[in-house]
């Protein structure tokens, strides 16, 4: 059976670098994205979500933009996420390596064909990691109790030592030594 490791967590505490650091130790990537912070100095002002195989990015979403929808200040465009996002779930379930998602959460989920394709990645019999956010939903909580899904927390005590582990998790030799 394929490892299939969900990292939860508080908002900031690393769940995301975490992610990166897996892959900058050199797994082998299928495919599937991060998301990362547009700032202003200081001021967030919107996401960003980069394809991890391809390189192409687009915005998620934006305080600029209008909604709906509209998660908290920051209008999401779907539109452009699924260009971007959910095509590479779908592109990675067709190659080897590791399916990374960062993240599967209010803003992601907005999309029903992402909650299609983070399903058909779960189900592949490739190793996925994912990161999710710590609060209740019915398609986070329903991935949460899938039999074959770790979940680990990330917090300050461990996010140093958990990259390490999660190569050994997925199942790759420990590429970090």
């Amino acid at each position: 059976m394929t490892a299939k490791i969900l990292l939860t967590g508080r908002p900031g505490c690393g769940k995301t670098t975490v992610v990166l650091k897996v892959v900058a130790i050199g797994i082998p990537v299928a495919g599937g994205f991060v998301t990362e912070e547009i700032r202003r100095g200081s001021r967030r002002l919107g996401f960003e979500v980069r394809d991890l195989y391809s390189g192409a990015r687009a915005i998620l979403s934006h305080v600029d933009r209008r909604g709906p929808p509209r998660v908290g200040k920051y209008g999401v465009d779907v539109t452009s996420f699924d260009r971007i996002g959910v095509a590479a779930l779908w592109e990675a379930i067709h190659r080897r390596g590791c399916i990374l998602i960062d993240e599967i959460g209010k803003m992601e989920l907005c999309s029903k064909s992402f909650q299609d394709a983070v399903t058909a990645a779960m189900n592949a019999e490739l190793p996925l990691l994912a990161t999710v956010p710590a609060y209740a939903h019915p398609f986070l909580d329903t991935l949460r109790t899938r039999q074959d899904v770790t979940v680990i927390e990330v917090m300050a005590a461990n996010r140093d030592e958990l990259p390490a582990r999660l190569v050994e998790l997925l199942g790759f030799q420990d590429l970090s030594r």
